[in-house]
């Protein structure tokens, strides 16, 4: 479970904090109670959830390029953090392929550039315990099949946007196996870790070509929903279920050390891998509106087809699991966009949502919250 006295006071860099998964952690590590910094470029949409939260007021906000590594360097070293997050990224299939240069310079070099400045730092003094890097579940060498991929299957990545990824995935592999292996962890004290999340879904995402963003605006404007490939199944979760696998494996690398410092699935349970067309339409019906959508013709670009993660890993050593079915996910960005559109308080309704989430923990049966504990 999350625990609050474990991050108080705990400093914690979070590269890529303006971004959508960014600011929901940014906000969840300040109710508890950590001490947080953040080193990204200026958000990335107009609107976007750092601002329209005041995400800006609760943390110590730098606005840098982790493609410079000069940047990361002084950032890291200011900051001098016990946890890194790294989470920095180009994000977007669609994009990567109209820019692939700027992709792999991002989520490539750019995790280069913060690992490095981890390994300097270290050697410098700074006692920094835990990173973690943010990839994704399509790093995956994607065969299409039927079951979910597990932290041992090959990598890959057909796209530009995927395959950065599962080149991140690599450089990470490497600086753990060169810079902070098992055997010398007494000198350098790093758990260094992985992270790979499903299709993440929530309220305060205005990406393009995302599914629950484009269905959004298009209510919104009362147009029909352009659908790209209606039969296209993936791993959807809401965008607080990975952010708590990586807390849970923060807290775990801290206390447990290299043992945790390994590659981690975390998405939906085998049930909640849906079709786009089932995402709309059950959408819709919980918005209450039903402008309709028909398929956009735009096939330019190759997207997979199945892909699902397998999180027994997860499940079995960190006692981490799906707290949210798919449809209470999609009810909760229905509530989170109309309380929007309503002028709420953002700040407010991204709290409470954390809040009644979290309440998922104490729900849980004893048994089921007992049988993922590592021995």
């Amino acid at each position: 479970m999350i625990d609050k006295g474990f991050w108080r006071n705990k400093k914690v860099l979070i590269t890529g904090h303006t971004g959508f998964k960014g600011s929901w952690l940014c906000l969840w590590l300040h109710e508890l109670g950590a001490d947080v910094t953040g080193f990204s470029l200026a958000p990335p949409t107009t609107p976007n959830l750092f601002e329209s939260a005041g995400i800006e007021k609760l943390v110590h906000s730098i606005i840098g390029d982790v493609r410079s590594k000069e940047q990361v360097q002084e950032a890291l070293f200011l900051t001098r953090p016990d946890i890194v997050i790294h989470m920095a990224a180009q994000p977007l299939v669609r994009f990567s392929y109209l820019s692939p240069v700027e992709t792999y310079a991002v989520n490539v070099l750019g995790t280069v550039h913060v690992l490095e400045a981890v390994r300097q730092a270290v050697d410098s003094g700074i006692p920094i315990r835990t990173v973690i890097n943010v990839t994704t579940d399509k790093c995956y060498e994607n065969k299409e099949w039927s079951w979910g991929y597990r932290e041992n299957d090959r990598l890959g990545g057909y796209d530009p946007y995927s395959n950065s990824k599962a080149c991140s995935e690599l450089v990470t592999m490497s600086y753990r196996h060169s810079f902070f292996s098992t055997a010398t962890y007494a000198n350098h004290g790093v758990a260094l870790a992985t992270a790979r999340a499903g299709n993440v879904i929530g309220g305060g995402d205005w990406a393009q070509d995302r599914l629950i963003p484009d269905c959004i605006r298009a209510i919104g404007e009362g147009r029909k929903i352009k659908i790209r490939n209606p039969g296209a199944i993936r791993p959807w979760q809401h965008v607080l279920e990975p952010l708590r696998g990586y807390l849970m494996l923060a807290q775990s690398m801290w206390k447990e050390g290299v043992s945790f410092a390994k590659s981690w699935n975390f998405g939906p349970e085998d049930g909640d891998a849906k079709p786009v067309e089932w995402m709309v339409e059950k959408l819709l019906a919980s918005w209450g509106e039903n402008p309709g959508y028909e398929l956009d013709t735009d096939t330019t670009w190759h997207e997979a087809h199945y892909l699902k993660l397998d999180c027994s890993l997860a499940k079995s050593l960190l006692g981490w699991k799906p707290l949210w079915s798919l449809e209470q996910a999609l009810d909760k960005i229905v509530e989170w966009n109309q309380a929007y559109l309503r002028g709420e308080d953002i700040r407010a309704v991204c709290l409470s949502q954390i809040e009644q989430f979290m309440q998922g923990e104490t729900e849980q049966p004893k048994s089921s919250r007992m049988e993922g504990k590592a021995e």
